[in-house]
């Protein structure tokens, strides 16, 4: 059986610590900051965490940029070149172009190198959601398990992965264009604070508003909780990582048993639609069946 290389993109938030921990790697996306191209890199060369979100707080518009098909190709290339088979666990089709570029790029590929096998897996989530699955393939790589044993294992628990998040300030995702101009204003106005996840369809969706930070932190930890089932959680976080801390600690007093709590930065590309004092909480736990609108 060949060797199995697992792949992400800029949207997994693994930091470099978890990346060599498990043996997987990514695929850069950009953002444009100002005049400015730069690698959405999650080892954040060039700026750090803190100076990338004060660069929004300044009012700075960042756009994001999608993987080029020559990425995918020559990494692809390479990799089979070696003797390697490929999995991809993209970022979700909903959110991002990614699974559908990616697969024509790997069937391209495939027909040059007929011994090849390149599988693309839609992670119908981002965040450390779309990192837990990467952590979970590279355990049952470690066990032996084949490229298409833990294919099929992510196609089948993907939608177990849950996301639970908050954000800061609405007006982020006013001008990624997820939300509506007058909901950001008011909800600002009155305090309210969505609670966002990744329905049945990877889209995210705010299936629920509280009023106020401390509210919304509460029913994090409430939905984590109620849902957990067994393995890591991950707290993301844009630049308030005394919130991340905290959410940590209500999580252990809360009782949740997990393997281990990482903490990690909230990475451009996700921080470039959601801003600064976003959070959410990532586990494996109860299946998904929430469509959104």
């Amino acid at each position: 059986m060949k060797e199995i290389a697992i792949l992400l993109d800029s949207t997994c938030n693994m930091t470099k610590e978890l990346m060599e921990r498990f043996d997987v790697d990514y695929f850069r996306m950009g953002v444009s900051v100002g005049e400015e191209e730069h690698e959405a890199s999650l080892t954040w060369e060039d700026y750090t965490p803190h100076q990338f979100y004060d660069i929004m707080r300044s009012g700075t518009r960042v756009f994001t940029i999608q993987v080029q098909d020559h990425t995918y190709r020559d990494r692809f290339v390479k990799l089979v070149q070696e003797g390697r088979d490929v999995l991809y666990i993209a970022c979700s089709g909903a959110l991002s172009a990614s699974v559908k570029a990616a697969s024509k790029v790997a069937d391209e590929v495939m027909k040059e190198y007929p011994d090849s096998k390149i599988v693309v897996v839609d992670s119908l989530c981002a965040g450390m959601g779309q990192g837990l699955m990467g952590i979970k393939a590279s355990e049952m790589r470690s066990e032996g398990k084949s490229i298409e044993e833990i294919r099929d294992y992510l196609e089948a628990n993907k939608l177990k992965f849950n996301q639970w998040a908050t954000v800061g300030d609405l007006n982020y995702l006013k001008r990624a264009g997820r939300i509506k101009a007058s909901k950001a204003f008011f909800g600002n106005l009155f305090g309210v604070k969505p609670i966002i996840i990744s329905d049945i369809k990877g889209n995210n969706f705010a299936y629920k508003k509280v009023k106020g930070r401390k509210a919304a932190l509460q029913e994090l930890v409430d939905s984590a909780k109620n849902s957990f089932v067994d393995g890591y959680i991950s707290i993301d976080h844009g630049d308030c990582e005394a919130d991340a801390l905290e959410l940590k600690r209500m999580l252990e007093e809360a009782g949740v048993k997990a393997k281990e709590i990482f903490i990690v930065p909230l990475g451009p590309i996700l921080g470039a639609t959601c801003g600064p004092d976003t959070v959410a909480i990532y586990h494996f736990g109860s299946e998904v069946t929430i469509l959104g609108e």
